[in-house]
């Protein structure tokens, strides 16, 4: 069984990314998160802050690094997920639910062209 939900696009950076209409919800990937270990802060853009595909719009801080979030998306943060203020740990247990970062409502979807759906990007994590 698949460990990556099939609604979503995925990149090799590890964010995902799931449309609906023109709204985009970003998160890391379940791998992403394993790999970067206990998740201690995440830095979240303010609504109404511009993405731009092939940016980083945020920042996680674990125990072991601090890495770049990506969009693929060019748009405006319409809603990010406060509740990875108190708990930011929430991205190591629900990644793909609850550990969502921002939704984005997108002007150019363009950018989700380079990444993968999930069979695709398990089998890059397979090669790896």
């Amino acid at each position: 069984m698949s460990a990556n939900p099939s609604d979503r696009k995925y990149s090799k950076s590890h964010e995902w990314f799931l449309v609906s209409g023109d709204v985009v919800t970003i998160g890391i990937t379940k791998f992403a998160a394993d790999e970067l270990a206990d998740i201690t802060f995440v830095e979240l853009p303010k609504v109404g802050t511009p993405v731009a595909a092939g940016r980083p719009f945020s920042q996680i801080e674990s125990v072991k690094a601090t890495s770049d979030v990506y969009s693929f998306v060019t748009g405006k943060v319409v809603e990010v997920n406060d509740a990875l203020a108190d708990d930011p740990g929430m991205i190591n247990s629900d990644a793909f639910g609850k550990g969502w970062l921002v939704k984005v409502k997108a002007t150019d979807l363009s950018g989700l062209a380079d990444c993968m759906d999930s069979a695709a990007y398990e089998a890059m994590l397979s090669q790896a």
